[in-house]
């Protein structure tokens, strides 16, 4: 296993982060036990949560993802000093957390308290912030016709922003979080939090991960540009595309007990006709190569310039043994080249 530094933190992370979003829905305690154990000993150090999970989020199983966490940190805790844990703060939208409230200083202390009690730990490795309050062009909404930039109310952003490092400040000085990290968030987003952190003294974000794959490569190469010389490390979430790249969802499939037959809250946007015709084009290439179209996919992830380390979840223990070994492989010349013609006409599947 691999493993680089987080960013400008003093961590030390393997190429490999742990997702979690399944658990509580489509996995059980049980399940994220073995879950847990195969990727420790399988060399992960990485591990990515949030408030708002499972997924598909809900109001009867919210926080029980940390709860799970949690439960086995109860049982490990010998183990959590050797252990990266990520968790993320719900942004606005949702009836339920918050009263559909956006992230305040003060949303902050009270998240962050939850979060600490279900997940039975002193503090949070890298506490992040899940989506910004304003509409980005993320879930869907990258097209001209999504995110609309002039309808931001600048000024109201930045006293935002301000505010809300005013709660990652007392954060940090209470102990309770070591880092702190972006998520869902964009170029401009990333600059002004850095410009606010030098003005006001607040240390720098250190992550930020985004939806990030070979059917969805927006982010290369002007924001991870930004992470790079930022020393931010970039963290790729959703690098099967929901699992599209895995090949199962060809010709209209659902395979049973898989994410596409659940309810989705936002719908299946990324059931596209580009983006279901390139991922016919990466399976022939993968099976030519001898792999796996998921292990394709994430070794590809894997060697793009920048990428510190890929978020990736399993259903099954099948699944998370592939996953893992895809980071063993080295893609040939050969097969990035086939690779990058297919990219090139689909850069953005969906």
């Amino acid at each position: 296993m691999k493993f680089n530094r987080l960013g400008s933190s003093d961590l030390k992370v393997s190429d490999i982060c742990l997702g979690t979003m399944t658990w509580g829905i489509q996995n059980t305690q049980q399940d994220a036990d073995e879950q847990i154990s195969y990727a420790l000993n399988r060399g992960v150090n990485f591990i990515d949560t949030a408030e708002m999970y499972p997924v598909p989020p809900n109001a009867d199983t919210y926080g029980d993802t940390e709860r799970i966490i949690g439960n086995w940190l109860s049982r490990n805790a010998s183990q959590r000093s050797s252990i990266v844990l990520m968790t993320k703060i719900a942004g606005g939208g949702l009836k339920y957390i918050r009263n559909a409230g956006g992230i305040t200083g003060e949303a902050i202390d009270h998240a962050l308290a939850y979060s600490l009690e279900r997940l039975k730990t002193d503090y949070i490795d890298v506490y992040q912030l899940h989506w910004p309050n304003r509409v980005t062009p993320h879930f869907g909404k990258h097209w001209p016709d999504g995110a609309n930039p002039t309808k931001t109310d600048r000024a109201r952003e930045v006293d935002g922003m301000r505010d809300i490092l005013m709660g990652i400040s007392r954060a940090l000085q209470a102990g309770k979080i070591r880092h702190w990290a972006l998520s869902d968030d964009t170029p401009w987003g990333i600059h002004t939090y850095l410009r606010l952190c030098d003005e006001m003294g607040v240390p720098r974000p250190v992550s930020i991960q985004n939806e990030f794959s070979l059917l969805h490569a927006k982010d290369w190469p002007y924001l991870i540009e930004m992470c790079e010389l930022e020393n931010i490390a970039y963290l790729p979430w959703s690098p099967l595309a929901t699992g599209m790249l895995s090949g199962k969802y060809q010709n209209g499939a659902r395979p049973e007990g898989s994410r596409w037959t659940l309810a989705q809250r936002m719908g299946l946007f990324r059931d596209k006709p580009p983006a279901q015709a390139a991922t016919a084009k990466y399976v022939q290439i993968a099976e030519e190569a001898g792999i796996t179209p998921s292990q394709l996919a994430l070794a590809w992830c894997k060697q793009v310039p920048g990428v510190t380390s890929t978020i990736i979840g399993a259903t099954t223990m099948t699944q998370l043994s592939e996953n893992l070994d895809a980071f063993d492989l080295s893609l040939s010349e050969q097969v990035l080249s086939q690779v990058h013609e297919v990219l090139r006409a689909h850069p953005l599947g969906y």
